[in-house]
């Protein structure tokens, strides 16, 4: 065998996910026609080309003789009787055209998203595919190699999650946001993907995601978290909510005020050790005949004001003017220590507010921002998720599944009682029962978009099996099963699920008349998903729609 078909044949083996048919014909051109001396430089081009995974195609190769459309399933509808219900839908079929349809109803005349929140959970672990027994569709060369569950490299797998996080952004708000949970093999790449896509200013965070309690026993480190990535459209626009305090009652004390204040702690002292020096907030301060000096000694003041030391760090918290306006308003309470230092009170129920007229109070509630280590507790943990899937008897489908109460959380984050919800890789529905539960939580008429293929039937057996329990109260079979939503509701029936298919039709650019027909099906489904969608005149489904794979005469994707 010569080198060049040495070469031609290197290329046939790379995973159609890193180089699609025409690219590996237009590789093996270049094969052809370069110089014997040059071969080596040239593939070492086009192979570097495919490790990197950061440089990416425009588009996926797409069969533009086929157009790829949402049908509802009636069959599968759940509670859809129940006209009072709030509906949601769950789309059956790959992810990146049914991602494409939505692109065609959830987006404005101007171009505009309509979704607010989109929580994703991509598969991501490690050669577990072919440990499993289940062999690459393609074969690969694994030395080096990241393999990804689904039978992706690396490169293939950010060029898969590239192709669809393009097609997200389009339909998510100006205030929209997206929750990606990921592991430490892959977040670092996938933030560069993000940052690539949606900017680095509108990255918002990086938060760690409690697994388990306790790792396997390991050479090196046991690996108890993985984490939650989440990116806006628009970082400026977002508004999250904070969220109640958490009250340790033997820090909270009461005084005469309060039936109006509420209860306070006492956890602030008024000086402290500053960072950003101010030689307006170092002062003298006298109360009842003492007088204090910011870190306790009036030598290191009286230095600190003659220059005499380079040490510039106590301060007060507050101004002259706050502090007479505290003392005389019961904000300031002396406590004896080692030394003696005063501190304000915190009240849970007002806080101080400055305005032209000095200071006054306003009401609030005791809140506080999430932070960062939010998905640390327990209630977040995969240990928590599988109790939640046995209680469906659904376990042993899922490895690595996500609790409830982290899509819960995110939502509560976002704070829109009547966001538009999508997961377009859906897997057991968790999504979908974080935003009923949320909802009968809150009063809330938040609507989910779920998407997951049917390999293996686990859309029709798990996906949807899994929605028509919580709705329904009982398995689709009459199964009965251990979940409630509370111990005074079974189940919740104030939902309804519409199910669509993708189908598939051939469509050459010729056939305008069978193009019109296809188009008003398409557009009558849109209708049932999207009640208030707006049929479009200029909608060429040639480009719209076309399907990610070819149509085929059995039926067969």
């Amino acid at each position: 065998m010569n080198k060049k078909e040495f070469f031609k044949q290197r290329i046939d083996k790379i995973a159609k996910e890193s180089f699609n048919n025409d690219q590996k014909e237009i590789a093996k051109k270049i094969i052809d026609q370069t110089n014997d001396n040059d071969l080596d430089a040239v593939w070492g081009l086009i192979s570097q080309r495919v490790k990197t995974g950061f440089v990416f195609d425009e588009a996926p190769e797409i069969n533009h003789n086929c157009v790829a459309y949402i049908k509802e399933n009636e069959k599968f509808g759940v509670n859809l009787e129940n006209k009072n219900a709030l509906e949601h839908a769950l789309i059956i079929g790959e992810n990146y055209d049914a991602l494409k349809n939505l692109v065609a109803m959830y987006t404005d005349k101007q171009g505009k998203g309509l979704v607010d929140v989109v929580y994703i959970d991509p598969p991501y672990n490690t050669e577990k595919t072919k440990q499993e027994g289940n062999d690459y569709k393609e074969e690969i060369d694994c030395k080096n190699k990241f393999i990804y569950r689904d039978k992706y490299t690396r490169d293939g797998w950010l060029n898969m999650m590239n192709e669809r996080l393009k097609l997200a952004k389009k339909i998510l708000s100006d205030k929209g946001v997206m929750f990606i949970s990921i592991d430490d093999c892959e977040q670092s790449y996938l933030k560069v993907l993000l940052d690539n896509i949606f900017g680095e200013e509108n990255f918002v965070a990086n938060l760690p995601r409690l697994v388990k309690k306790s790792g396997k026993t390991t050479d090196t480190i046991a690996k108890n978290h993985d984490y939650l990535l989440i990116v806006a459209k628009n970082k400026n626009l977002l508004n999250f909510a904070d969220k109640e305090n958490e009250r340790n009652e033997n820090e909270l004390f009461k005084d005469q005020f309060y039936e109006e204040r509420g209860a306070y702690r006492l956890n602030q002292c008024l000086d402290y050790d500053s960072l950003s020096y101010s030689k307006s907030m170092d002062y003298p301060l006298t109360i009842d005949g003492e007088t204090f000096y910011p870190g306790g000694s009036k030598e290191d003041w009286e230095k600190r004001q003659n220059g005499q030391t380079k040490k510039f760090d106590w301060t007060w918290r507050w101004s002259p003017k706050l502090v007479e306006w505290g003392l005389k308003n019961g904000f300031i309470v002396i406590k004896n220590g080692k030394r003696k230092r005063i501190y304000t009170k915190s009240y849970t129920n007002v806080k101080i507010i400055e305005d032209k007229n000095g200071y006054r109070l306003e009401k609030c509630h005791d809140l506080k921002s999430y932070n960062t280590l939010e998905f640390v507790d327990n209630i977040y943990s995969n240990d928590n998720a599988k109790k939640e899937l046995r209680s469906f008897n659904i376990l042993e489908q899922f490895d690595f599944p996500k609790p409830s109460t982290l899509i819960n959380t995110c939502l509560k984050i976002y704070n829109k009682s009547d966001a538009i919800v999508l997961d377009f890789f859906a897997g057991s529905g968790t999504t979908g029962q974080a935003v009923m539960e949320l909802n009968e939580e809150d009063g809330g008429n938040r609507k989910f978009i779920l998407v997951t293929n049917n390999e293996n039937n686990i859309a029709k057996d798990i996906t949807r099996e899994r929605l028509y329990r919580i709705i329904k109260g009982v398995g689709s079979k009459g199964e009965d099963f251990e979940w409630t939503y509370s111990k005074d509701k079974k189940n919740l029936d104030g939902n309804s699920l519409r199910v669509f298919d993708i189908v598939k039709q051939e469509l050459n650019i010729t056939e305008i008349e069978k193009a019109e027909k296809i188009k008003d099906e398409v557009e009558s489904n849109f209708a049932k998903l999207k009640p208030d969608y707006i049929k479009n005149s200029n909608m060429n489904i040639y480009n719209v729609l076309s399907s990610l794979t070819p149509y085929k005469d059995n039926g067969e994707e």
